[in-house]
């Protein structure tokens, strides 16, 4: 089987582009989490901007929720570690890394955390505002109501998220 064209995500997913290896195994459309792990993470302008860290599961909604990127530091050491909404992602099968439609240098100013202060990431607030830096809409528990502010992408007037400023 060889995929040519963007398949369109069921609602909340991730686009896939490119041509995969005819494999008759997983993926694309369907992997292990660990299959994912370390993937890098380019920019839409081509930089590489960090490596895939972890993958956030709405295990309610039975969803893949964000993917945590490492970005930054050395060795793992000074990471800032931005959750990244599942949906803002491509996976390019044929690059084999997975694509942010964001310059790498609105990137760097993303707002992130470290490995020891992880946000709440289950908090409607702060997942408004995370979805809201990075362009996408928040998936919302269906019994929760959210007023989400329709502004640009990554405005420095995003509403603070706990300890995150976003």
């Amino acid at each position: 089987m060889s995929i040519t064209r963007p398949l369109t995500p069921p609602s909340g997913g991730a686009r896939i582009v490119g041509k995969s290896g005819g494999s008759l195994g997983p993926g694309p459309e369907l992997m292990t989490a660990a299959t994912l792990d370390g993937d890098k993470v380019l920019s839409n302008d081509g930089d590489d901007i960090g490596k895939v860290k972890d993958i956030m599961l709405d295990v309610r909604a039975g969803r893949v929720a964000y993917v945590v990127m490492s970005t930054g530091g050395f060795l793992g050491v000074g990471d800032k570690l931005l959750a990244i909404p599942w949906d803002a992602l491509t996976l390019d099968l044929d690059r084999k890394c997975f694509r942010l439609d964001m310059s790498a240098e609105r990137v760097k100013n993303a707002p992130g955390f470290d490995k020891d202060h992880w946000p709440s990431m289950a908090d409607q607030t702060w997942a408004s505002s995370a979805h809201q830096f990075f362009g996408r809409e928040p998936h919302l528990n269906p019994d929760m109501e959210l007023d989400v502010d329709d502004g640009e992408p990554g405005s420095p007037d995003a509403p603070d998220a706990g300890s995150v400023k976003l």
